[in-house]
């Protein structure tokens, strides 16, 4: 029986080298790419279609960006809203089921209670807002689509806020954590567990997939330190929202349709933190 082939775009990053890594260990045929093909390019991704025939696609291309500048404000519209765009459209053509990561930024963050898959998204950032522009172009082009959103996405390769937290928490001295800033920090080990189970599986439409549970930034580098076997008291200096990615927010994510479906069922954050940093300790 042949495997399923499987394309990965954006596999360079910090989800999709996670997810790669993951499925190679499967039973699957990965197809990989980065700067490759250019998803902002329509005849590219077609081209690559075309001649890879994936039956499942994973896009985890993303730029990310808080300010309101006009080449950020093109650039992240370009790659989240035409580019998804692109690949909704081409993996259509061959039939393929489109898996689209997304994020907890297309909520304002303005409430206070977490929200779930039927809540209304309200971007209040030019990364919010494109990257819900492209899960509009991916909704209506590819019926066949599964569109995830998560939230602090953590893993070895590249920068987050908990590698920033431990790099530091390893040179000593005051750690300096954005205030008011709350959601739900979320491996990207786990995260791809679930994408893995979501390809073979029947399901389509948006699914929130964030550990269980809500911190602070503050509380985050707290369990960090913690984990590390350090003592946090004194350590952290939080620094007073302002306009901006630092701006008061509150976007933890309900898994609510894993919940109904029992499709899944994603670990406490403070448990994927510990596994997470015990791994990087060996």
């Amino acid at each position: 029986m042949s495997k399923t082939k499987v394309w990965i775009i954006g596999a360079k990053g910090r989800l999709g080298s996670t997810i790669s890594d993951a499925l190679d260990r499967m039973a699957y045929n990965v197809l990989t790419s980065d700067m490759d093909v250019d998803i902002t390019d329509m005849d590219s991704v077609t081209a690559f279609m075309d001649m890879s025939h994936p039956a499942v696609v994973i896009n985890c291309a993303g730029y990310n960006t808080h300010n309101w500048l006009e080449e950020d404000m093109v650039k992240a519209f370009r790659v989240n809203a035409i580019g998804a765009r692109n690949v909704a459209s081409a993996s259509r053509k061959v039939g393929a089921k489109l898996i689209h990561m997304s994020t907890d930024d297309v909520f304002d963050g303005q409430g206070n209670e977490p929200l779930n898959e039927f809540d209304t998204a309200t971007p209040d950032t030019i990364f919010g807002k494109s990257k819900l522009a492209g899960e509009n172009f991916v909704r209506e082009l590819n019926p066949k689509h599964l569109i995830v959103r998560s939230s602090w996405v953590y893993a070895k390769e590249g920068s987050c806020f908990v590698n920033s937290v431990i790099r530091q928490a390893k040179e000593g001295g005051v750690i300096q954590v954005a205030a008011e800033q709350y959601s739900s920090p979320t491996s990207a080990k786990v995260l791809a567990d679930f994408v893995m189970k979501m390809i073979d599986a029947n399901e389509y439409g948006i699914y929130h997939a964030s550990c269980e549970g809500c911190c602070s930034r503050v509380e985050a580098a707290e369990e960090i330190l913690r984990c590390m076997g350090q003592d946090p008291t004194g350590r952290i200096e939080e620094i007073s929202a302002e306009a901006g990615k630092n701006s008061p927010r509150r976007t933890d994510l309900q898994n609510l349709m894993m919940k109904v479906t029992g499709i899944y069922q994603m670990p406490d954050w403070k448990d994927a933190m510990r596994d997470y940093i015990q791994e990087l300790r060996g």
